[in-house]
């Protein structure tokens, strides 16, 4: 994006601010030292600054509120003012803004603090390239990845014949690869999509549940249909179901078969034995692509038995047209409070791991919780 730059005040050469759209957002954090420079971006006519700045200036609030440089607005063009280096970052953030928004996407904040974190951290993708790829629209909303790691994700799908999509709850590992498996579907790239989950249930068992066998199975299979709901007319769904275009079924159903020319997805592979995950795997057939998705930090299996999630990576790691991709909280596009609670959680089990080596620490050794009142004496 084209930058100029601005007039020193007090120049007779500067030009006279534009009347249709000033905004002016008090800075969060003072100025870096150093010289202060002035920089001016010039939004082209096509962008609409109220899709960049966002309805009541959210979007430049939040943008300023990350940056160490003061942000003016008047009619289309972006005055910066700060250090050469702000500058020169606050140009980078504004430039892949506007580019997001000139591919068409409507600017939201969990996407501009994507994209912050991105060129904070030095990716090597552009984040307006990350965040506009579209994978599948309906009615109006579109489905794509919303981080760096689910855009890896991805494109591991589309390079990959099987791919491990392995991270904690709220990454969309599953719901992403089922939206590849309908994108796969509507473009005649497989004939039928199965959908699989291993029948483990977390401290409840299915025998004790009325109903026959599809009444109790149906319940915990029910998440795949609700995202299949999001991606697919629901009233065609029955429709394909019993053609055989799509199927859900239980991991169990799945041994003896050759699944050829089909997108298949494993879900919840945390659950599944080293013997199922080597069962499931070798179902392969001719034509078809496989994605396995799983947290290993909740394992539901009995009796301390191993995850076949856990050890596919030593034993497939090498194997040629095999890729692993591994999400983080950084990748939670549930609730922010989600990701917080996975931090919690990873950094307790760090500390019980740490306990069950060393021994239990005394009260007075373990780290304060904000907000704890001292140990008594």
């Amino acid at each position: 994006m084209p930058t100029v730059p601005h007039s020193p005040e007090g120049d007779p050469s500067a030009p006279a601010p534009s009347a249709p759209h000033t905004s002016s957002v008090p800075a969060s954090r003072p100025l870096s030292s150093g010289a202060v420079s002035a920089t001016t971006i010039v939004v082209p006519p096509s962008i609409p600054m109220v899709s960049l700045v966002g309805s009541a200036d959210e979007i430049l609030r939040l943008v300023e509120r990350e940056l160490s440089a003061h942000v003016l607005v008047r009619g289309n063009e972006i005055v910066i003012t700060g250090s050469p280096a702000d500058n020169a970052f606050a140009v980078r953030v504004f430039d892949e803004l506007i580019a997001l928004v000139g591919h068409g996407g409507h600017l939201r904040p969990d996407a501009v603090s994507q994209a912050l974190h991105m060129l904070r951290n030095g990716a090597t993708e552009r984040p307006a390239d990350v965040l506009s790829l579209s994978i599948l629209s309906r009615r109006g909303r579109t489905i794509r990845p919303k981080t760096l790691n689910q855009k890896r994700y991805v494109d591991a799908i589309d390079e990959h014949t099987i791919v491990f999509g392995i991270g904690p709850a709220g990454t969309g590992k599953t719901y992403l690869a089922m939206a590849k498996a309908v994108q796969a579907l509507q473009a005649k790239q497989v004939n039928r999509i199965i959908l699989t989950r291993p029948a483990v249930e977390a401290g409840e068992r299915l025998g004790y549940l009325p109903g026959t066998l599809y009444d109790k199975i149906d319940p915990y299979l029910r998440p795949l249909y609700d995202a299949l709901h999001d991606m697919v007319d629901p009233d065609s769904i029955p429709r394909l179901t019993q053609a055989g275009t799509i199927e859900v079924a239980p991991l169990a159903y799945m041994r003896g078969r050759s699944l050829n020319d089909a997108f298949i997805v494993l879900d919840e592979a945390q659950n599944t034995s080293p013997e199922q995950m080597k069962m499931f795997l070798t179902r392969l057939g001719f034509g078809s692509k496989m994605v396995v998705t799983g947290d290993v930090t909740q394992v539901d299996l009995p009796g301390g038995q191993r995850s076949g999630l856990r050890v596919v990576q030593s034993i497939l790691d090498e194997v040629d047209d095999v890729a692993f991709t591994h999400l983080s909280s950084v990748d939670v596009v549930r609730h922010r409070l989600v990701g917080h609670i996975v931090d919690a959680y990873a950094r307790f089990d760090a500390e019980q791991s740490e306990d069950q080596q060393t021994g239990p620490r005394s009260t007075s050794q373990r780290p304060a919780r904000r907000g704890s009142a001292p140990p008594r004496r």
